[in-house]
């Protein structure tokens, strides 16, 4: 029988099996608003997601797990200290791009969604089925809007800057007053 650690991850415990030698490496960041976990793996940040009512999407952790087979610790590394440079000027005003060495951690359809975001101008917004059509993949505004909510680097990959085809404010990872927050601030 394969032995079982427990993380606790911002008060959410997720069973997985036997540390690795592998690592993921995560510090929390204090937005304007909201809280953000950064993270880490090798050179790349893999990880900039919302922690919403003091709690991480276990499915997120899950899937950083399964798919680097890494443990998770506290741990400034040189990336998040630039990420968090960043994200301080971004929030300052003083940014309207980021230059991260990113690692995306998904299928093929999601990589190609999320690289889609990353061209989505600052300060603009765009529908999913705008995103579908630069994906040349018109017919799936469901799936790319399952792939831009599954996003797990916010702010950094501009998934705030996808709405609804109607002009309307759609679901969040951090939630929709932390998607206005962001607008605004890119659209000032």
């Amino acid at each position: 029988m394969e032995e079982k650690i427990i993380i606790t991850i911002f008060a959410v415990q997720i069973f997985l099996p036997m540390k690795t030698t592998r690592t993921i490496f995560v510090q929390a960041y204090h937005a304007p608003c909201g809280d953000l976990l950064l993270g880490s793996f090798g050179d790349r940040l893999c990880l900039c997601d919302w922690i919403t009512n003091h709690a991480l999407r276990p499915s997120i952790i899950r899937r950083m797990y399964n798919c680097l087979h890494a443990s998770f610790e506290e741990q400034l590394t040189p990336v998040i200290a630039n990420t968090i440079a960043q994200l301080d000027e971004y929030f300052q005003g003083k940014r309207q791009s980021f230059d991260l060495p990113l690692l995306f951690i998904g299928t093929d359809f999601q990589q190609s969604v999320w690289n889609a975001l990353l061209s989505i101008p600052f300060g603009k917004t765009v529908s999913y089925q705008y995103v579908a059509q630069q994906i040349a993949n018109p017919s799936s505004v469901r799936a790319v809007a399952n792939a831009v909510g599954a996003n797990v680097l916010s702010v950094i990959v501009p998934c705030h800057r996808v709405i609804g085809s109607n002009g309307t404010l759609t679901g969040y990872a951090g939630g929709l007053p932390a998607k206005q927050f962001l607008l605004s601030l890119e659209q000032k």
